[in-house]
């Protein structure tokens, strides 16, 4: 690949995004092959005009990306106001596949994709989900499994029309209820890791007695017990306290890295003794409650930094970050702190991302969670 990765990024009047995105990228040679697109719900109406005039500003016909709940670039954060984040990739033309918005991933994609995918066998996917997907969980896993790529990627907006971008401006890139995205193939050197945003505050434990998301025994106690017993007395005194910073972790069966997907905490039933949870458990299931703080939050990451470029032999050329929607400004008080710390890490590498309601590693949803993904 001759010419480098590039990114571009602009806030403010939504018309003229495009302009001002295109004003920062390289003029097209043909050697750029892809766009990564990211923009905020507020610029979503001038979606097809803005894909319209990147294609030919820059000559790339194939759009991949989404209507975040925000986004980011270097060093720059922005969720309330129009804003647009652009990537051009020079990407082999055959080393990728774009798939448009499907709801039933795991039957459209041997149709339409499984010459290339059986001739390529690709090994990573970036996807984006429309929450209002009839099943967005099983898609993801649907997409994994018809694939065999590793996925990475997030939920989008849930309040636009059309908050899905995969394919090309001249056949319509935009699309809703579903997954859609792109399968890169392993001629693209990518590496990947995920940093979660709540840490442990006690023991891995068993739950003995749950019904749907209702949880009544945990370690043969009353569920409620033993949730207050690893949250400690300050907070017991006042459950008031708890909404947004203690969550439950339920831990990833099989996993050799520790994941664990947290979930709410939805409401407590002090009569009977339960806990009901932001997800589905069963008696037998594992479960840890956690805590959310920034200083724990940038500990994590660090750490899933540096061992992601442990991995590396050498300077990656360009990245993208997904992020939880509950990370970012809300959760460190200030924008920019996880693109600065990529940076910080890695250089002043193209870098552009999301806010997501839902972030997607191999095949699972996670909350809480930030995405790192590095072309190499």
């Amino acid at each position: 690949m001759t010419t480098p990765f590039a990114a571009a990024f602009a806030v403010g009047d939504a018309a003229t995004l495009a302009e001002r995105c295109l004003a920062q990228l390289p003029i097209a040679d043909g050697q750029a092959t892809l766009g990564i697109l990211y923009v905020t719900e507020p610029a979503a109406p001038v979606l097809p005009v803005m894909l319209r005039d990147l294609a030919a500003g820059t000559g790339i016909e194939s759009w991949v990306g989404g209507v975040g709940l925000g986004i980011c670039a270097a060093g720059q954060e922005v969720y309330d106001r129009p804003a647009a984040a652009v990537m051009l990739a020079p990407l082999p033309p055959d080393s990728f596949r774009l798939f448009a918005a499907t709801a039933d991933p795991g039957s459209d994609l041997p149709r339409r994709h499984q010459n290339w995918i059986d001739n390529t066998q690709p090994t990573l996917g970036l996807i984006h989900a429309d929450p209002r997907c009839p099943d967005v969980v099983q898609a993801a896993v649907d997409t994994a499994s018809a694939s065999g790529a590793f996925l990475v990627g997030g939920l989008v907006s849930h309040r636009c029309e059309t908050p899905l971008i995969a394919g090309g401006t001249e056949r319509g890139a935009l699309g809703r209820n579903g997954i859609s995205g792109m399968l890169l193939s392993p001629e693209v050197s990518v590496a990947t890791a995920l940093t979660q945003g709540c840490t442990p505050i006690g023991p891995v434990r068993r739950i003995d007695e749950a019904r749907d998301n209702v949880v009544m025994a945990i370690d043969g106690k009353p569920a409620l017990n033993v949730f207050l017993d690893d949250v400690g007395p300050d907070l017991a005194r006042d459950p008031r306290r708890l909404g947004g910073l203690i969550f439950a972790g339920l831990p990833v069966q099989g996993s050799d890295t520790g994941d664990y997907l947290v979930r709410n905490l939805m409401a407590i039933d002090p009569r009977q003794g339960w806990i009901v949870l932001g997800a589905e458990v069963s008696p037998g299931d594992a479960i840890v409650f956690c805590r959310r703080d920034p200083d724990s939050a940038k500990a994590d990451l660090d750490r899933m930094l540096k061992q992601l470029a442990g991995r590396l032999q050498g300077p990656p050329k360009a990245g993208i970050y997904v992020s939880c929607i509950a990370r970012g400004a809300a959760l460190f008080g200030e924008p920019g702190v996880e693109t600065g710390m990529i940076r910080e890490q890695f250089g002043d590498i193209p870098l552009i991302g999301f806010f997501a309601n839902g972030e997607i590693s191999r095949d699972r949803l996670y909350g809480h969670t930030g995405v790192l993904t590095l072309f190499t």
